[in-house]
């Protein structure tokens, strides 16, 4: 006796965790770029701090326009979403790491 037939997989729902992954990452991200601008002032105001705290916040704004055009793309789509270019892929790693890399120099 066989049970019922398996229901088939609904694909709305990867494209909706992708997107809530992107949307995650972007608070991540946000809330980085806010304890960078914390710890660049807490000292007071230095050229260096300002410095790596504008490449900071220009950083945070890159990711969150690559993460704003993912999420547009998963949502728009009728069908599966496409594959993330290499391109845009490669971006959200460099500006990830460069953040990290800021941050590193700021605690430092």
């Amino acid at each position: 006796m066989t049970g019922p037939p398996a229901p088939d997989r609904d694909p709305g729902l990867q494209p909706e965790r992708t997107r809530l992954a992107w949307r995650r990452t972007t608070l991540s991200s946000t809330v980085a770029a806010v304890l960078a601008v914390k710890a660049a002032l807490h000292g007071g105001v230095s050229a260096e701090g300002v410095t790596i705290c504008a490449l900071c916040c220009t950083l945070w704004l890159a990711f969150l326009t690559l993460a704003h055009h993912r999420i547009t793309t998963l949502t728009t789509g009728s069908g599966p979403p496409p594959p993330l270019a290499p391109r845009h892929a490669t971006a959200a790693v460099l500006c990830t790491v460069a953040v990290a890399v800021c941050a590193a120099v700021l605690v430092y």
